[in-house]
């Protein structure tokens, strides 16, 4: 006969968990621009809970709020133009975290972290990077594996199917991550072939930075107002 563990819940049943975000904001300090989840995981108030293997999929649900005419030119290449937007505008897979949770009873907080890229070939940083300001509606699907007592041992089962959370996060913690690492920049990736052309461009033209060889392309194109990019002499 097994030896009941303390803290365990007479029923084998496994605890049915709720899942709540408290709070969005940056992961500080971190390598890689990183956002922090302050996660809610609530148990039954008899459930002793040893571990929890949890994964974590982030969904943006880009359908959730309005848009004005900068975001919407920006979120061309996802969606297409504003009139094609009832059939175009979806949802978007973000990403998914794996976390590990500690033993608790009841309730536990803990941050789950997400690092984030500043790559525009990226869809969500393309999204991201889209917006002006307000909010991103996210919402958060969760499974995994659950370890908990009972009277007759420790036992293991699947997280239910269903457990969700959502949040709106503001767009102003995304570029205070981004803002971090890259301060007043743009990350943009390009091919070696187009990277060398442009290195050489730099060089011939004897230019000290990246910035100032592309204004230069930009105006000499037209695309790009007289003096952008030069510095303003000082009186």
């Amino acid at each position: 006969m097994e030896a009941a563990l303390p803290g365990s819940v007479g029923l084998d049943a496994a605890p049915q968990l709720e899942f709540s975000i408290e709070e969005a904001g940056v992961l500080e300090p971190s390598a890689v621009p990183t956002l922090r989840f302050a996660l809610r995981i609530t148990a039954p108030e008899a459930a002793s809970i040893r571990s929890l293997a949890l994964n974590t999929q982030i969904r943006i649900a880009a359908t959730r709020r309005r848009y004005d005419n900068l975001s919407e030119q920006r979120l061309f290449e996802l969606f297409g133009a504003p009139e094609q937007w009832s059939r175009s505008l979806r949802s978007l897979h973000w990403t998914n975290v794996p976390l590990q949770v500690g033993p608790f009873t009841g309730t536990t907080l803990v941050d789950l972290p997400v690092p984030c890229t500043y790559d525009l070939d990226v869809t969500a940083a393309r999204y991201f990077h889209a917006l002006t300001d307000g909010e991103v509606p996210l919402e958060f699907l969760f499974s995994g594996s659950l370890f908990y007592a009972t009277e007759n041992g420790l036992r293991v089962a699947p997280l239910a199917w269903d457990r969700e959370a959502e949040v709106r996060m503001p767009v102003a913690v995304w570029r205070a991550a981004m803002d971090r690492h890259f301060p007043d920049s743009a990350w943009l990736r390009i091919s070696r072939k187009s990277f060398d052309a442009l290195h050489a461009y730099k060089a011939r033209n004897a230019m000290m930075s990246w910035e100032e060889a592309v204004e230069s392309l930009l105006r000499a194109a037209g695309e790009a107002e007289p003096g952008a990019g030069e510095e303003t002499p000082e009186r």
